[in-house]
C-alpha cells in the first residue's frame, strides 16, 4: 500500500524534519501516527496524502513510484485517499450536504445516489438535521464531523485523519473511532494522528512514533502488558 524508503524532508536551506524515514503499511492496516510536539506528524502527512514532494528518497503508493508520476497520475492516486484535516477545510459558501458530496460529484455519481449516500452518512455522524447549513454556522464540532464524512464517503482506499476527535466529546469520539474502524474492516487503511492516549489505549492499534525525525513501529500491547518496539520496517 504505502512505502517509504529513507526518505528526507526539509524546509528551505534548513536541516531535515523527516530524516531517513523507511517504513511500509501493509493494505488493510490501521496505525495511529504519534509523537512529541514538533516531531514531524504534520510533515509526514503531507507526504502520506501526497501534498508535499520528500526531498530525497522514494515514496511508493498502491504500486507506484510517486516521484515518476504525471501530474494526472497524481490526482488519480489522490482520488483513492480520504483526509481529515485538523483545520476541516471545508468551503465556507457550500452546505453541509454539500460538503459532504463533493468527492461523489468530483468522480460522477449520480444525484439520486449521492442524495441517499450523504444523507445517510449525515445521520450516522448525527448531522441529520444540519444538512442545508454553512460550514460557519456550525459549532467546531459539527464542522469536524462535516469534515470527517467528506473524506469517508467515497469509501477511500487510504484514510488520513489528522487529530480527527479532538473537537468531539468523548461519545462523539468513539462513534466516530468505530466508524474508522468499520471502515478498516472493509479494507480501508487508515493512519490517524492523535495525541490521545486513552484513545489509542481503547483501540490497540498499531503505533507509528516520530522521534526527532525518526520512525519508530510500536505494537499493540500483548494481554501480558508487555510491549515490543521495533525499529525500522513495519
Amino acid at each position: 500500500m504505502i512505502k517509504f524508503e529513507h526518505v528526507g524532508l526539509r524546509y528551505g536551506v534548513g536541516p531535515e524534519i523527516l530524516s531517513d524515514v523507511h517504513f511500509t503499511l501493509e493494505p488493510g492496516s490501521f496505525h495511529f501516527l504519534s509523537g512529541p510536539s514538533g516531531a514531524g506528524k504534520t510533515s509526514l502527512m503531507s507526504l502520506l496524502y501526497l501534498g508535499r514532494h520528500p526531498t530525497r528518497g522514494l515514496v511508493s503508493m498502491f504500486g507506484q513510484n510517486t516521484g515518476q508520476l504525471s501530474r494526472e497520475q497524481l490526482t488519480k492516486i489522490r482520488q483513492s485517499i480520504g483526509v481529515v484535516f485538523q483545520d476541516f477545510r471545508l468551503l465556507n459558501h457550500m452546505s453541509a450536504f454539500d460538503n459532504i458530496a463533493l468527492p461523489l460529484r468530483i468522480i460522477g455519481q449520480s444525484e439520486k445516489e449521492i442524495k441517499e449516500n450523504v444523507n445517510e452518512l449525515m445521520e450516522w455522524v448525527g448531522l441529520g438535521d444540519h444538512r442545508q447549513m454553512l460550514p460557519n454556522t456550525l459549532s467546531g464540532g459539527q464542522q469536524q464531523r462535516v469534515a470527517i464524512a467528506r473524506a469517508v464517503i467515497t469509501r477511500p482506499r487510504l484514510l488520513l485523519a489528522d487529530e480527527p476527535t479532538g473537537n468531539l466529546d468523548d461519545e462523539s469520539g468513539l462513534r466516530l473511532m468505530n466508524l474508522f474502524d468499520q471502515l478498516n474492516r472493509m479494507g480501508t487503511t487508515v493512519v490517524i494522528a492523535s495525541h490521545n492516549t486513552a484513545l489509542m489505549e481503547r483501540f490497540p492499534h498499531k503505533k507509528l512514533l516520530l522521534d526527532k525525525g525518526q520512525v519508530l513501529l510500536e505494537e499493540p500491547a500483548p494481554k501480558t502488558g508487555l510491549r515490543e518496539k521495533i525499529m525500522g520496517r513495519l
